[in-house]
């Protein structure tokens, strides 16, 4: 398996769009709407990270990343659609998805990066809930944060408007 940055063609664009939709389809909270976010996010030019997981010359998996701030301060990155094909999970995929995300967001100089989801999943990441990072809509425990360049700032979650609920 290789993970790569998207090429944005719109072959692969395509690819990812159907990775993405089976990859939510028998997930147990799921919008329907994840490819639509992805094409969204790509379309807006929000679309700051895409990584993708090759095996045998198949897309197998995919993590995005888009702008972000906390309470005004930006530097943040917010993570999502992070998608594994239904056939390949279960073997790690999703997790080095998110190491290699994490690392180049580092690289990069994010102050951190923020994510709607499960924290027994994330949790294994770094990510953890913070009650002072709020986004309307959501319950606390399922806003997370993990900062990779000091404190995360306390205030409103403000992502990319495909993103925001």
């Amino acid at each position: 398996m290789i993970i790569r940055s998207e090429t944005g063609t719109a072959a692969e664009s395509a690819a990812l769009a159907t990775l993405v939709t089976r990859a939510f389809a028998t997930a147990p909270v799921a919008s329907g709407t994840e490819a639509e976010v992805l094409a969204r996010l790509r379309a807006s030019g929000a679309l700051s990270l895409s990584l993708v997981a090759e095996e045998a010359g198949q897309l197998i998996g995919q993590i995005a990343a888009s702008p972000a701030t906390i309470g005004g301060a930006g530097g943040w990155a917010c993570l999502g659609p992070l998608a594994v094909a239904p056939e390949a999970q279960g073997r790690g995929i999703g997790g080095a998805l998110m190491r290699a995300a994490l690392d180049r967001l580092a690289a990069r100089g994010a102050a951190g990066a923020v994510l709607v989801g499960e924290p027994a999943y994330y949790g294994r990441f770094g990510f953890v809930a913070d009650p002072a990072v709020v986004l309307a809509g959501v319950p606390a425990r399922y806003v997370l944060v993990k900062p990779l360049a000091g404190p995360a700032p306390a205030g409103a979650l403000v992502c990319a408007p495909a993103l925001m609920p």
